[in-house]
Formats: C-alpha cells, sequence, structure tokens
C-alpha cells in the first residue's frame, strides 16, 4: 500500500515511518527537511511546508492513504496553531481530496474538544471536524502524551532538585511511547471512521512520576504544588511579549492540571522502565 506520511521526520513520525517500512508499505515521505532515521529504502522524500499549498501539489497523487503527525509544538513568535495543526492539515486534507485518497488518519491529542481556550488543542479539534465532513475515511488518534514529554518537563525540575505540580488534587495519565504508538497507528491504518483515546498500559499521577524520577535520579523527593492561575499569569505576560510562547503555557497548564487516561490501552513498553533509563543514560 501507498502510504503518505507528513512530518515523517519527527519525533513520533519517524517511528511511524519506520513501522510502515516494516509492515512493507510503500512511503512518500514528507517534511521540511530529511534526517537520518535509519530508514534506506521503501520510500521517496517530498519536501514541502505544510502551510504553503503549492509544495504539496501532487504529494498524495496514487496514494491509499495519508497519515499526519504534523502540528505545532514549540513557540513561534512567527506561527501559530491554527497556522499549522489547522490550516497547515487542511491544506494536506484538500490535496488528499484532489487525489481521491481513500483514507485520512490524523494524530491529535485527548480532549482536544474539551479546551476552546488552548491554541494546541483547539487547532487540532477544528481540524478533526473537518476531517470528519471531508467525505474520506477516517481515522482519528488521540493520544494522552508521549514518554520523551514527560522527562523534559520533569527532568531540569529534578535537576533542580524540587518539582511543582498544579492545584491541591492529583490528576493521572497513563502516558504511551511513540514507538508504541506508531505500532497502533499502522496495525488501524485502515479503520474506519474511528476516534482512539489511545495511551499506555501504566497509570500513574503527577505526584508518583516525580517521586520516581527522582528515585531515578538519586535525589530526595522535594515536591510542592501551585495554584493553576499562576500559569494564566505566565499566559498573559507572554501573550503581551509577542514571543508564542503563551499557548505552550497554556498547553501545560491545561496537560498538568487535567485527568489524561486514554480508555484504549495499548503497548508493551513500560513507563516506570523508561524514567530509570533517562536518568541512567544522564548519568553514563
Amino acid at each position: 500500500m501507498k502510504v503518505v506520511l507528513a512530518g515523517a521526520y519527527g519525533n513520533l513520525g519517524a517511528d511511524v515511518f519506520r513501522e510502515l517500512i516494516k509492515a512493507g508499505h510503500e512511503v512518500v515521505a514528507l517534511g521540511r527537511s530529511q534526517r537520518d532515521i535509519g530508514v534506506d529504502s521503501g520510500y521517496i522524500y517530498k519536501k514541502i511546508d505544510i502551510s504553503d499549498p503549492d509544495t504539496l501539489k501532487g504529494v498524495c497523487d496514487g496514494a491509499d492513504a495519508v497519515i499526519t503527525t504534523v502540528g505545532l509544538t514549540k513557540g513561534s513568535a512567527v506561527v501559530t496553531n491554527y497556522d499549522i495543526d489547522y490550516q497547515g492539515n487542511l491544506n494536506l486534507l484538500k490535496e488528499a481530496q484532489k487525489s481521491n485518497v481513500k483514507h485520512f488518519i490524523y494524530i491529535s491529542v485527548l480532549k482536544a474538544d474539551a479546551a476552546p481556550d488552548v491554541p494546541m488543542l483547539h487547532a487540532k479539534y477544528l481540524f478533526e471536524n473537518e476531517l470528519k465532513k471531508s467525505g474520506i475515511t477516517y481515522v482519528i488518534h488521540r493520544p494522552t502524551g508521549y514518554f520523551y514529554d514527560i522527562i523534559k518537563v520533569f527532568k531540569p525540575m529534578i535537576e533542580k532538585g524540587k518539582v511543582t505540580l498544579l492545584g491541591k488534587n492529583p490528576v493521572h495519565a497513563n502516558v504511551i511511547s511513540t514507538e508504541d504508538l506508531a505500532e497502533f497507528i499502522v496495525k488501524h491504518i485502515m479503520d474506519e471512521n474511528t476516534t482512539y483515546n489511545v495511551g499506555g498500559k501504566e497509570t500513574y499521577s503527577y505526584e508518583e512520576i516525580a517521586n520516581m524520577c527522582f528515585q531515578a535520579a538519586g535525589k530526595t523527593a522535594n515536591i510542592s504544588r501551585a495554584p493553576r492561575w499562576l500559569f494564566d499569569v505566565l499566559a498573559f505576560v507572554n501573550r503581551l511579549k509577542k514571543n508564542g510562547k503563551e499557548a505552550v503555557i497554556r498547553f501545560s497548564k491545561w496537560t498538568l492540571s487535567e485527568e489524561m487516561v486514554g480508555d484504549t490501552k495499548y503497548g508493551e513498553m513500560s513507563f516506570a522502565r523508561y524514567i530509570k533509563e533517562s536518568f541512567n543514560q544522564e548519568e553514563s
């Protein structure tokens, strides 16, 4: 099967890429640039700018399915989540329609429909609606979060010797490895008009995660809690600065103060083991 993969060289995209090749699919890898991800054959690369429809012309010709992992995950003073997560993916969807692609798979995020004030969620929700209306058979994956993202948030705090959590009540997440999610995505590539709220098999509170991180780092746990409104203040300050960080702050507040537990539990990789290995690698 010929599969167009947008965001092929991102963290999740690269794992989906490898899984598609492993499954014997022919891949058209779309991205702004290439990097070595250990794939030597079975694909062609096309350089694109998803925000520029002209660069997408013809990329879906002859394809059976399109998978997009594209989304803005960092602060930017130049583009917004609505430019990339919504309009960029909409550009790709329109190109898929022109080429009569039968299947379109989109990687969103859990509870994308529940936070209109969080651009990193709301932009994805708007695109989900466009995809559902398009007439193309779709699969929407709403992951709870990824192993590496959680460690990226916690590790700097662990290094400083103190973790600050939000709110008074504990919240939980069953984050999933990108490798396991990639396997799940490719396994369900031919499903029809369905949405998966997918996470890993281990569910922990953020306090439990912080304690595991401290233990893995060989440090005494030091955990405090801050009011949720503190992030609203930070978001407002960064809005005034116009540095593009407001969206990231609002997303961080959301993920650290909402239950992020998906009802589809998948994968064999252990988050607890990943935490231990992450800090052991740092020491070595």
